[in-house]
This record gives structure tokens, sequence and C-alpha cells, in this order.
């Protein structure tokens, strides 16, 4: 589900682009209309790499070896729990 949301905010992203680029007054020298429109295709091109870096599962490997070190971290922290409950029981 959250795929289709990105492809479809990534083509409306990219509509834009399309639309807007050749209506922005760029190359007319450094006036604030032409640093206006290279920070704007600047924030486009940042939500399209955004959707396409979700789309493409780029942190699917990232997120599954964190969830690997979770468990190893809860086992280690299980086990050290057991070992001092087994000391108390012996002292006792």
């Amino acid at each position: 589900m959250k795929e289709w949301k990105s492809v479809a905010y990534m083509s409306l992203a990219l509509g834009m682009l399309i639309y807007a680029v050749p209506r922005l007054e760029i190359g007319q020298g450094f006036s604030f209309p032409t640093v206006f429109g290279i920070v704007w295709i600047g924030f486009a091109l940042l939500v399209v790499a955004a959707h396409l870096h979700r789309i493409l599962g780029v942190d699917e490997e990232t997120k599954k070896e964190m969830e690997k070190v979770r468990k190893y971290g809860k086992l280690q922290r299980q086990q050290w729990l057991n070992a001092k409950l087994g000391m108390l029981e012996s002292k006792k």
C-alpha cells in the first residue's frame, strides 16, 4: 500500500517538474528568480529521490540487520539476568 502512495507522489513531483521547469526563469544571471528556481528544482528532486528510495526498498536489508542485533541484545540481557538470578538462588 505504501509503495503505491510513493509511486503516486513521485509521479506528481515529476509532473510538477515537467510542467514548471520550462516556466522558471533560470539562466538570467544571479537574481532572485534564478535562485528561487534552482532551490525549487532542488527540493522537487529531493522529493523524487526520497520516494524512489522508498520504492526501491533500500532500507529493507538494514532493517533486517537491526532486528537481528536487537534480538541478540535481548538474548544477552536475558542470559545475564538468568545468571544473576542463579547466583542469588545458589546463595540461599
